[in-house]
């Protein structure tokens, strides 16, 4: 019924002025504090029957302080997360746009791999959990969703100004514009910074170009498998994971709202992406609920939020990023998520290798992730979770710079 009632009031405003952009703003505020409802309200009683159910995290003993003490502590907690993003959305957001759907079908999706894997491990007593083969097929078979909808969707469109001389520009407002299909994207702190897909490889004949287009479907699969697997691998201390995808959820908010209103795209000098600016409602209700989820989650957390939410919230923050076309900044923005990563694959990588040269495993950090390198350096989890906060919101910062830094 709120559906009905909100599509009919958004079609009272102009959709290319201010009007609809001011009621997206009431929306996505009232679904920010839906989603921070839930997960409070809701996140007590599901911690309360997790317990009942002896629903708890097993600890393998890594000699970090204060480990053992987690036993036991419920996990799955990213039903919470997923709740909390969900109702509102479903709520406040209008539900026959492209993006809307696409990111209601990602959450769900990368949610029920997690807790498929948290179910095995909680009531199977399965350790291990889901097969790392059976994740990155999931994982895939998202990445080909989203590919492929972006790619082949008609309601995909990006707006391209019409100039004197006949060319077209995303950036580059005019009286004279069009609609249509563009694989382009945006590059950080260059002054013409569109970048077309399907010009990769335009330099080696019409026969490669004609193929270049379709390199972007296996780009969407490694963005989403590379930050849902950061996301998961960041999950490893009280609060680390929800307070960093909340700084990352705010700063793709503003990107979807200043993408979806002509008037802030021109000012900004950025492409205009036609009905990405209900995403904002989406990101905020994902805000919400993680910050909601850390009311419970900060140390000495009440609950883990577990492969459920790690992987979910990781796949949101990829495809909304693939829709915004800003998937270009991932690393800086994802800043946290990518050296998480990229420790425990150093650290495997030079294990391996000074073993078959040495045949003595050496390692370049105490442990990894990065966050249990610096545990083992004695740093208290608080301690290190607020730090990883402030390097996020100044990565943050830095990503929502390059707007005007080019």
């Amino acid at each position: 019924m709120l559906y009905y009632l909100f599509t009919y009031l958004d079609r009272e405003f102009d959709l290319a002025g201010a009007g609809v952009f001011q009621y997206i703003s009431f929306r996505a505020g009232m679904a920010t504090l839906l989603s921070l409802l839930i997960a409070m309200i809701f996140g007590g009683r599901l911690i309360k029957m997790l317990q009942r159910k002896q629903v708890g995290e097993s600890i393998r003993d890594l000699g970090l302080e204060g480990q053992m003490e987690k036993k036991g502590t419920p996990t799955m907690g990213g039903l919470i997360i997923l709740l909390a993003i969900l109702v509102p959305v479903l709520l406040f957001a209008r539900l026959d746009n492209i993006y809307i759907l696409l990111m209601i079908v990602s959450t769900v999706w990368l949610g029920l791999i997690g807790f498929l894997d948290d179910y095995i491990k909680v009531f199977r007593k399965n350790k291990e959990g889901l097969a790392g083969r059976f994740k990155i097929l999931g994982q895939v078979g998202l990445g080909l969703i989203v590919g492929f909808t972006l790619y082949f969707s008609d309601d995909v469109t990006v707006r391209q100004y019409i100039l004197a001389d006949g060319t077209t520009s995303a950036v580059k407002a005019t009286s004279s514009w069009v609609d249509v299909k563009s694989m382009i994207t945006t590059i950080p702190f260059r002054k013409n910074n569109e970048l077309d897909y399907c010009n990769l490889f335009s330099f080696a004949g019409p026969l490669f170009q004609d193929w270049s287009c379709y390199l972007y479907i296996p780009f969407v699969i490694l963005v989403i498998t590379a930050v849902s697997n950061g996301a998961n691998i960041t999950d490893g201390i009280d609060g680390l994971a929800a307070g960093t995808s909340a700084i990352i959820g705010t700063t793709l908010a503003i990107f979807t709202y200043v993408s979806g209103n002509t008037i802030f795209a021109d000012y900004l000098d950025i492409m205009f992406i036609p009905n990405s600016g209900e995403l904002a409602i989406f990101c905020l209700a994902f805000v919400g609920a993680c910050v909601g989820f850390l009311w419970y989650n900060t140390y000495p957390a009440q609950v883990f939020m577990g492969d459920t939410g790690s992987l979910a919230i990781g796949g949101i923050i990829a495809v909304l990023s693939l829709i915004v076309r800003k998937e270009l900044l991932i690393p800086i923005l994802c800043g946290i998520f990518l050296v998480e990563n990229l420790s425990v694959m150093l650290q495997v990588s030079y294990f391996k290798y000074t073993k078959r040269k040495y045949g003595e495993g050496r390692r370049i950090f105490k442990m990894s992730p990065l966050h249990h390198h610096y545990q083992k350096m004695g740093y208290h989890e608080s301690k290190i979770v607020g730090r990883f906060w402030i390097v996020g919101i100044m990565l943050a910062i830095l990503t929502l710079v390059t707007l005007k830094l080019r």
